[in-house]
């Protein structure tokens, strides 16, 4: 095995910390990481990263410098490099570091990468007062500020609890505004943060929620390269040929855009292919229907039909069938001039890349709240439209017979599913899980029946845990 990865052999610098990030995990090594290195002015923006569920790689990077390499695998080759942007790597409990950073006025913006479940908001924002965790940080704080505790013994287990905590640091420190970056596939991720962020600040302190208003930028994004789970042939690979504990492996494409304002500074990312604009909705829409939606569809569809991974269930003509069908329902909800047939047939390309082991069962995680976004928003708004949503609608068929075949993977909605296929109808009680609305019309849930009727395997296999 080759020596460890470091900054002095390898001859990349240490930038200054100037971006905070919640959520280390190989997304985030593929894109805003990447941006950033790519950046002209790179060494003036380093990202302290701090992890989600597991501190493994936060173990790894700090082993090795912080570096690790990224290697774009495209349908004939391989391209790798080494990516310095990470300047540290904590756990995601490490509360201390993690306020110090955030109140310290040279930090500019903070990054997410935490999964749609993992906001703990509800569709419109709210925060789920519901959800034990959430409340439970909540509380903590409320109590804190209320009896003028000290902020290091808040603790704070939520993503939202945990940056609430940072904002109040910030905010006592009198640190300067911020920039919040959300960087997770819900549509207008922005003001859907800003609002749960506010409203959950609202529970804790007027004052803090009205600084946040004032002091914290929400800035909406679009965010999109395929990054497959590592493969154990990968890791092996990288480690004895380039000493790397922590790669990642990811396509050539990637496209990243942004609509908002960074008061604080921000790196120049348009320099390594980033896209500013001032109405990023179309934009959104078309990555989250058309990539995201399809990637739902085929982790839905293509285990039924016994497939594994992207390619191989784009290749099964049922499916690719299904998901052609369905993004012309998408198209025609979207505006002229967003390169909606360049993207689709680019896209097939990229679902297609054999090189890309993209497991079917990775995209399945937490599918109640991806089919909400996706399917179900275009089934409604065809339907708002005065057509009828037929794909769409078979679409979100093919989970729920996903579902009752016993396809399943982690959901932080599990209970919630596992109460619906306990009831009398559990197809309509999935239904209105992840869309009320459908549910309650009729024929849109005597087409879903019908369809899931159809798909679902007469066996249920061994769901995925």
């Amino acid at each position: 095995m080759t020596a460890s990865l470091s900054r002095a052999t390898a001859g990349v610098p240490t930038p200054p910390v100037r971006i905070v990030h919640l959520g280390l995990g190989a997304f985030h090594r593929a894109h805003q990481a990447w941006f950033t290195a790519r950046a002209t002015d790179a060494s003036e923006w380093g990202i302290a990263a701090f992890t989600g569920r597991s501190p493994e790689a936060a173990v790894a990077l700090a082993a090795q410098d912080h570096l690790y390499t990224l290697t774009r695998r495209g349908a004939d080759g391989d391209e790798t490099e080494v990516v310095g942007s990470i300047v540290e790597a904590h756990r995601g409990d490490d509360l201390a570091r993690f306020t110090d950073l955030v109140a310290d006025p040279r930090v500019a913006i903070v990054t997410l990468t935490i999964t749609e479940a993992g906001y703990r908001l509800l569709p419109d924002g709210r925060p789920d007062v519901a959800d034990a965790v959430l409340a439970a940080d909540i509380e903590h704080l409320r109590d804190a500020l209320a009896h003028h505790d000290p902020l290091g013994e808040v603790a704070a287990n939520s993503a939202l609890g945990r940056l609430l905590l940072g904002l109040e640091t910030r905010r006592r420190a009198a640190a300067g505004p911020i920039a919040i970056v959300p960087c997770d596939n819900v549509p207008d991720n922005g003001r859907w943060l800003r609002t749960g962020l506010i409203a959950a600040a609202g529970m804790v302190d007027d004052a803090l929620a009205a600084w946040i208003a004032a002091e914290a930028s929400v800035v909406s994004t679009s965010v999109d390269r395929i990054t497959p789970r590592l493969s154990e042939t990968d890791a092996a690979d990288a480690l004895e040929l380039r000493g790397d504990a922590c790669p990642v492996v990811a396509e050539p494409f990637a496209d990243w855009t942004l609509q908002g304002e960074f008061p604080a500074g921000r790196p120049d990312w348009e320099s390594a292919g980033a896209r500013f604009v001032d109405d990023i909705e179309p934009w959104e829409q078309r990555k989250l229907w058309l990539l995201n939606g399809a990637h739902s569809i085929l982790a839905a569809a293509g285990p039924l039909r016994g497939h594994e991974t992207v390619a191989e269930a784009i290749a099964d003509p049922a499916c690719r069938d299904l998901v052609e069908r369905y993004w012309g329902e998408a198209v025609a909800l979207l505006p002229e001039g967003i390169e909606h047939a360049d993207y689709r047939g680019a896209l097939i390309e990229r679902f297609a890349n054999p090189r890309i082991v993209h497991r079917l069962e990775q995209i399945a995680q937490d599918a109640a709240t991806k089919t909400r976004y996706r399917a179900v928003t275009v089934a409604e708004r065809t339907l708002d439209a005065g057509r009828t949503p037929a794909a769409s609608l078979e679409a979100v068929a093919s989970w729920i017979a996903a579902v009752q075949g016993g396809h399943r993977a982690p959901d932080a909605q599990d209970d919630a599913i596992d109460r619906a296929l306990a009831a009398a109808d559990p197809v309509g009680r999935l239904l209105d899980l992840v869309s009320p609305r459908l549910a309650a019309d009729p024929d849109a849930a005597d087409v879903v029946r019908a369809h899931a009727a159809a798909l679902r395997p007469a066996v249920p296999v061994a769901s995925v845990t």
